[in-house]
């Protein structure tokens, strides 16, 4: 038995030195070029995630430190409890209503956010939707290295408080110390061996961080409401704006921008989650998990903020930072150890993952899961993603800026799923080279036009954002509700561009055609009507 696993590892380590990634022809893709088994829809057998498990998912997901980072970097903004905590419901609200739209889109078809956008973009175009993707969450799993690394620091402090005196070699404006590079260092390397196994092989981990850290958040937000006699300044006192626009509607919407921005590119590539559903994402709970689950989880970050300003009299967001200044060497451990592992089970779900499937679909011939993985663990270290996260105008300026970029691109997604070709796709055709999604030169100009209108006018914005200094004129104001400016143009852009100007043409089928018969089907005929009232067929296709 131990000489059969043992070969198994060698034939599994030896298939990834291949140069190539190995293939076989398929039902879907019978070109290296377009397909390999991450890229294909997923098979009925791997349908089964239900409401409670993606209910459960955003649990996991929501109660991590990046919620706390955010939360605590709106009330930077100069806002108490009264005005963050409808800030944050609000745009968790506004965002799950688009996460749920596309997490339908890849639950239809089976099919993950490279393959779905192909028939948005094109099938070269849509390397450019792939790439931003791609990036971010790139950036923001870089950003949680640095995280967990000072939480890790904060475990080792409060067994070795010698730790503390770990010289440094580090220039004072480095953004790190040595000690919390060698710790960055320590936890990269652990995390990057759990994210290199397959993600159906570590429901341990998020088991255990589920029984593990909603009791944390909760035990914080009992310490803070304990030791401030019922809030803090921070939650029963009135709001004193001290962002750059000194004024509370623009400083409002900066705040909300901020939260959707959290999870503004989950609202792009949720089709990666939601094609494993068995019921094709039905019910509309699905709507309240963020804004039920973000808002209750929001309360610790904010109470915390307000307690550590009563108990050490500073305002402090950053969580690995509050968490140092904790007297009980105890304490210290256990919450540094539940952030670390919160953030291990967020990196690995949100971001590690969603990255590595979606970088399959720039080169599935020579880039799988397990390559792309190994990819974004090097460029977690090489980016020096500890200068982005200095103080909270730094992190604020992050979300904004990449919203600026998801909201244009998920309101093209939308708008073509939904008010363009009626939820209506032939899915054999996203595996073709010249099909139906090849467009003109294999990009659909359609979708980067509606793109530009919503990106375009949110340039001067982020570029004062980044160089406070900047004189843009009033064209900053835009950037303050970046994503919501972006989705809105980018709707409407691509609607009239698409029904008035110039129709998609042959990208619109009548019937849409899916991977393979659903669970829901009232017939046993090949064309049939589902539940939800989409007309739809299957089709066979023989390989040669």
């Amino acid at each position: 038995m131990k000489a059969g696993f043992r070969g198994r590892v060698r034939a599994s380590i030896a298939s990834e030195l291949h140069w190539r990634v190995p293939f076989v022809a398929g039902l879907y893709g019978n070109s290296p070029r377009w397909s390999n088994k991450d890229l294909d829809p997923v098979p009925v057998s791997m349908r089964t995630w239900g409401g409670l498990d993606y209910w459960a998912y955003w649990t996991s997901d929501m109660l991590a430190p990046p919620l706390a980072s955010t939360v605590s970097s709106v009330m930077s903004l100069g806002f108490t409890a009264r005005e963050t905590i409808p800030i944050v419901f609000f745009g968790f609200a506004i965002c799950s209503c688009v996460i749920t739209l596309t997490a339908k889109m890849g639950a239809q078809y089976s099919i993950s956010f490279p393959v779905l956008v192909r028939s948005i973009f094109g099938m070269y175009g849509s390397y450019f939707a792939i790439t931003v993707r791609a990036f971010v969450a790139a950036m923001w799993t870089a950003i949680l290295c640095v995280q967990a690394g000072a939480f890790l620091q904060c475990c080792i402090e409060a067994v070795w408080p010698s730790f503390k005196q770990f010289p440094n070699h580090l220039s004072a404006d480095a953004g790190i110390t040595s000690a919390g590079l060698l710790c960055l260092v320590i936890y990269w390397i652990f995390q990057t061996l759990l994210a290199l196994m397959p993600i159906q092989k570590l429901r341990l981990l998020f088991l255990v961080k589920a029984v593990i850290v909603p009791p944390t958040f909760a035990a914080l937000f009992l310490w803070a409401v304990i030791v401030t006699h019922g809030g803090g300044p921070l939650v029963t006192g009135k709001a004193q704006i001290t962002s750059n626009y000194m004024n509370a509607a623009f400083s409002a919407l900066t705040g909300l921008n901020a939260i959707i921005g959290l999870f503004s590119s989950m609202a792009v590539n949720m089709p990666d989650f939601g094609r494993f559903s068995k019921n094709g994402f039905k019910g509309y709970h699905q709507f309240f998990a963020l804004p039920v689950i973000g808002t209750l989880g929001a309360l610790t970050p904010i109470f915390v903020t307000s307690a550590h300003e009563v108990v050490w009299g500073n305002f402090e967001w950053y969580m690995p930072a509050v968490i140092n200044d904790f007297d009980s060497r105890a304490a210290k451990f256990f919450v540094g150890f539940s952030f670390m592992l919160a953030t291990i089970g967020n990196q690995i779900a949100a971001g590690t993952y969603p990255f590595s499937n979606d970088v399959t679909g720039l080169c599935p011939k020579y880039i799988n899961i397990f390559r792309a993985t190994l990819l974004i663990s090097i460029f977690c270290i090489v980016c020096t993603p500890w200068n982005i996260i200095k103080n909270a105008a730094g992190l604020l300026a992050f979300l904004s800026g990449y919203s600026c970029v998801m909201g244009p691109m998920a309101g093209v997604m939308v708008s073509d799923f939904y008010l363009v070709k009626n939820r209506k796709l032939d899915v054999h055709e996203l595996y073709k080279d010249h099909g139906i999604y090849h467009y003109a030169y294999g990009i659909n100009w359609r979708a980067f036009a509606a793109f530009g209108a919503g990106f375009v006018p949110l340039i001067p914005g982020f570029s004062k954002s980044i160089r406070p200094g900047l004189d843009v004129g009033g064209s900053w104001k835009i950037y303050t509700f970046a994503w919501l400016f972006g989705f809105t143009i980018s709707v409407l852009t691509y609607y009239v561009i698409c029904r008035y100007i110039s129709p998609l043409g042959d990208a619109l089928v009548d019937e849409a055609v899916l991977p393979s018969r659903p669970a829901d089907v009232t017939t046993d005929e090949d064309s049939y009507e589902t539940k939800d009232g989409l007309q739809a067929h299957t089709r066979e296709v023989h390989v040669v």
